[in-house]
């Protein structure tokens, strides 16, 4: 493009934007241009002024450059958005079913700092960054017309830009309706199961997408079993495990709010009798549920993610081992155990560990069944590390004898 300020990056640095991640550190950038304005695109050179794209800044942050595009020449027009949004919502036609989904994820397709769900006919949208919130209104532009296209007319559109890390961008939370109001509670089907999704109140946008097919998977091993779903939030993997034909179901999780949508989903599928949950503390829970010489045929822990930084996963580990070892605890012989982080920080490896270590300490053997990851409506692009997140693992669970 034309007329943009140059940012330099250090000799030696930008490694990662090197290996194709999306990310300039305020660390990597030389002498920075006090005329630049934040929120505003620019031009990267290497040290050497050799052209490395286009993305746009913000000095506040730590990430100080979110790239949009390796071709420095690119015009980051309404063409170029379209085109970006376009190729999005093909990839998802190609890989998920689309009724709902994560229509863009951020970096992973090249419109960095912005999550955008659908549910149905609403659109739930989370803006991370400046430079990203400025583009909103024509992402959101091209989205309704490429939708439109396939025959899908948005009823509505509701920004959850709520989330502290705004905060870190010198930006504002904010959260609220874009264009005309609509009934925020928005009923959908995933698996053959029945939600209302509160995109208002909910967490995040309002339902977690990025489990869908880890939700499936475990309906295999439910049938005429007994299930415990602990961190079950508004009650995704029970309500999977009683569509599967569980013989009983109990979800525990510590937010009334949840708890109580949890049960009128139940209800929704007409699985009251069989799926029951409780508003409890999992961590304190667990161990009653032992004393009470309690058995499940299938344990799921789907916690919430212990760690957001690299500063805090010494804690995390602490945590992850001990919510396994208790969830462990409650497997019959021969059941099976689902356990999940969501947190990036929490690497595959160092997540493998903690759960052998887990096992080991409450003398149970594991055979891996699967390994899985985020549902494909979050796609993993190699070299953006912060991308791959989720790690989902299907046990069995033998005695150690």
């Amino acid at each position: 493009m034309d007329n943009l300020k140059v940012v330099t990056l250090i000799k030696g640095k930008g490694r990662s934007l090197k290996a194709g991640g999306a990310w300039i550190y305020d660390s990597e950038i030389d002498n920075l241009n006090t005329e630049i304005t934040d929120g505003e695109l620019v031009e990267v050179h290497d040290f050497d002024g050799y052209p490395m794209g286009i993305g746009f800044i913000n000095k506040k942050s730590k990430i100080t450059v979110r790239m949009l595009s390796r071709n420095v020449n690119a015009q980051i027009d309404d063409a170029f958005i379209e085109k970006r949004v376009r190729n999005a919502w093909e990839y998802r036609k190609k890989t998920v079913d689309t009724s709902s989904c994560r229509v863009i994820f951020g970096e992973a397709d090249f419109l960095p700092g912005l999550v955008v769900d659908k549910f149905e006919d609403v659109l739930v949208v989370e803006s991370l960054a400046l430079g990203i919130d400025r583009l909103k209104p024509q992402i959101l532009k091209a989205l309704k017309k490429v939708l439109l296209e396939d025959g899908i007319t948005v009823r509505g559109i509701y920004e959850r830009s709520d989330a502290k890390v705004r905060l870190r961008e010198g930006m504002e939370r904010i959260k609220g309706f874009i264009g005309d109001e609509f009934d925020t509670k928005v009923p959908i089907v995933e698996n053959g199961v029945k939600y209302m999704v509160d995109v208002k109140d909910g967490q995040k946008t309002g339902f977690f997408l990025d489990q869908k097919y880890n939700r499936l998977a475990m309906q295999r091993f439910c049938k005429d079993a007994k299930v415990l779903d602990c961190f079950t939030h508004t009650g995704s993997f029970a309500l999977n495990a009683g569509v599967a034909g569980a013989k009983s179901v109990l979800g525990v999780d510590a937010s009334e709010l949840a708890v109580e949508q949890a049960r009128e989903n139940a209800e929704l599928n007409g699985l009251s009798e069989t799926v029951k949950f409780r508003c409890e503390d999992v961590f304190e829970l667990l161990p009653r549920l032992v004393e009470e010489g309690e058995l499940f045929d299938v344990v799921i822990l789907d916690p919430p993610a212990f760690t957001k930084s690299r500063n805090s996963v010494k804690n995390a580990v602490k945590g992850y081992r001990e919510i396994n070892r208790k969830g462990l605890k409650l497997v019959k012989d021969g059941g099976y155990f689902a356990t999940c982080s969501c947190s990036h920080f929490m690497t595959p490896e160092l997540f493998t560990e903690t759960i052998a270590q887990a096992a080991k300490s409450v003398h149970k053997r594991l055979r891996q069944v699967e390994y899985r990851t985020q549902s494909p409506d979050h796609p993993i692009l190699w070299a953006a590390d912060e991308s791959y997140y989720l790690k989902f693992y299907i046990f069995q669970v033998v005695e150690d004898c």
